[in-house]
């Protein structure tokens, strides 16, 4: 089993503060690496993957006629 795999699986089972680490520990790595942020502040930290995913839904929503240009 690959460690994705292992750690997608583990997830559902973590606490609140366990996933809070995660998240945080996952925001470093990206900053380390410096590849796909477009926003790193005191909110936090904004990545292409996050731009798509929030345009896509709302093209969902205008394709699908229940939002607003």
């Amino acid at each position: 089993m690959s460690t994705v795999a292992e750690i997608e699986k583990a997830l559902p089972h973590l606490t609140n503060e366990e996933l809070l680490r995660v998240e945080a520990m996952l925001h470093a790595t990206q900053r380390q690496r410096g590849v796909g942020i477009i926003f790193d502040d005191a909110y936090g930290v904004w990545t292409e993957d996050d731009q798509v995913s929030v345009a896509a839904e709302a093209w969902a929503a205008l394709d699908k006629g229940t939002g607003k240009p």
